[in-house]
């Protein structure tokens, strides 16, 4: 019998190689891509953490698509009033031009990667957690280079986020300066944690040793997480969202996630439309504004996601009333199954749990994810979340897995290529390479205004002079635009990866 083979795409050739190894010790796309975002918690540090919120998009080959809702929510269960708003530092940080955070233990929440990798690989996994996780235990007790990205990151936030804390200072700066690219790093406190999920499960971060290691100095450090949190988080598995793009059914992130169904009323319009600048610009302004208006603040972002679908499927958006650091890994194995996981920590809180190596997210602190208001929300909560990894299946048996990093531009850089790709028949990675822009509703004291960032194209900047709008012109693959990653197995069995230019990335094929 032949051996399953692999396409995958990832932020780094050790990632990427990870998931091969699961794939040839007889893993699933589940457990490849699971495995490549466990060494990504290793060798990106700054970018993610094992300590974050994911979603897994999964389509089996002879199923229906689902996702997996691991994404962080609002800590707090049984904590006196006046703890919350503690245990936060608002730092200014000169990252995406500037931008005003909250870090620290009370800018942490509960975390949900691990939990939705568990339930994943219970559904449609088959490798043990001793396979998964054997890559990323390596490479923190061998050793690996810092990448670019998160090299970079850390050089420019490292004095006021990754300082304050002593163990977090400690493994991140040498010489009494934050480490960058290309320095080498190890970090065996996480590999002796990794080891004890792989021998125990994700029950360790929830309600084993690492677990009341975590909450105790959370609540030390003034922040919200307790035992109760913890032990009281579950994954969901959700049926996906499906639309259709052209020959294409797409399945992606459903509420209570803002990334899905945003994604979906941006694809839905543009389905009807067409691929010329100006009608990019008018689909992302007309949902954007919508979002803005309504998604962000909403008090139940389930129903808020699904009126609007609803609104869709009707054809009458105009009718309704009136994320740095992140991720991706995208995996189709020759089985047909395909696996996309979009995984987040935010800033990072700069807070490290003594002896486990696991940095708190700072998901709590993220303004554009808490636009209701600082701990605001009742614990248990779901946060908000850009979120999109998309899975997809054409006519003709093709199978893809997509998504990408980027904060709110994860939906405008995933609309464009996916419409590229599949209403236009673009080479995946010409649509992946192809210039980008992303549309952004802002307030001024004239009212309600759009601003342009986009990619040196005389189209787009033909486009966006005929506008009454603000604009910027970005250096050409600008990180700013996210870092799409996709794999692919065609109609006739081939296996095809293809990464962004815009971030360091890898791909893989074996």
């Amino acid at each position: 019998m032949t051996s399953a083979r692999a396409a995958i795409a990832a932020p780094n050739a050790l990632a990427a190689q990870a998931g091969l190894d699961v794939i040839a010790a007889g893993g699933t796309a589940v457990d490849a891509a699971i495995a490549a975002q466990a060494v990504t918690y290793v060798t990106e540090p700054g970018i993610v953490s094992a300590l974050g919120g994911a979603f897994v998009n999964v389509w089996p080959a002879n199923a229906d698509p689902q996702v997996i809702d691991g994404n962080c929510e609002m800590p707090g269960r049984g904590a006196a009033h006046e703890r919350f708003g503690t245990g936060l530092r608002n730092l200014h940080l000169d990252y995406g031009g500037g931008i005003t955070i909250n870090a620290g233990a009370g800018s942490a929440a509960t975390p949900g990667s691990f939990a939705a990798y568990e339930l994943a690989r219970a559904r449609f996994g088959a490798a043990p957690w001793a396979d998964i996780l054997a890559p990323a235990i390596a490479a923190c007790r061998t050793g690996f280079r810092l990448g670019q990205a998160a090299g970079s990151y850390l050089r420019l936030v490292g004095p006021q986020l990754y300082g304050f804390d002593p163990v977090t200072r400690a493994q991140h700066f040498v010489d009494d300066e934050p480490v960058g690219p290309g320095a080498r790093m190890t970090n065996t406190d996480l590999a002796d944690t990794l080891e004890i999920v792989a021998a125990e499960g994700s029950s360790a971060l929830y309600t084993g040793d690492i677990a009341g290691a975590i909450a105790a100095h959370v609540q030390l450090e003034g922040g919200l997480i307790g035992a109760a949190d913890l032990s009281a988080y579950t994954a969901v598995c959700r049926p996906a969202g499906r639309t259709r793009l052209h020959d294409w059914d797409v399945a992606l992130n459903p509420p209570p996630s803002i990334g899905g169904p945003v994604l979906t009323a941006m694809l839905r319009l543009l389905a009807r439309r067409s691929l010329a600048p100006d009608e990019l610009i008018a689909v992302q302004t007309e949902v954007l504004q919508y979002r803005h208006s309504h998604l962000d603040r909403a008090a139940d972002l389930t129903e808020a996601g699904a009126e609007l679908l609803r609104a869709l499927q009707t054809n009458n958006l105009a009718s309704l009333p009136t994320s740095t650091d992140t991720a991706h890994v995208s995996v189709v194995d020759s089985e047909g199954m395909a696996c996309a996981i979009t995984t987040s920590a935010g800033y990072s809180s700069g807070v490290t749990i003594p002896g486990t190596g696991l940095i708190l997210n700072n998901c709590l602190g993220e303004p554009e994810l808490n636009r209701r208001g600082l701990h605001a929300l009742p614990p248990g909560t779901r946060l908000a979340s850009n979120m999109a990894p998309t899975t997809a299946r054409c006519d003709d048996g093709a199978v893809l897995a997509i998504g990408s990093p980027g904060a709110d531009r994860i939906t405008t850089a995933l609309m464009q290529v996916l419409g590229r790709y599949c209403l236009t028949g673009d080479n995946l990675q010409a649509a992946i390479d192809a210039p980008r822009l992303h549309a952004q509703p802002q307030q001024s004291e004239d009212g309600p205004r759009i601003r342009i960032d986009y990619e040196p194209d005389d189209e787009i900047a033909s486009a966006v002079a005929q506008l009454d709008c603000d604009s910027m012109l970005h250096e050409p693959l600008a990180m700013f635009f996210g870092g799409v990653g996709a794999a692919l197995r065609t109609a006739n069995g081939d296996l095809l990866a293809a990464a962004d230019p815009r971030r360091a990335a890898a791909t893989a094929i074996g």
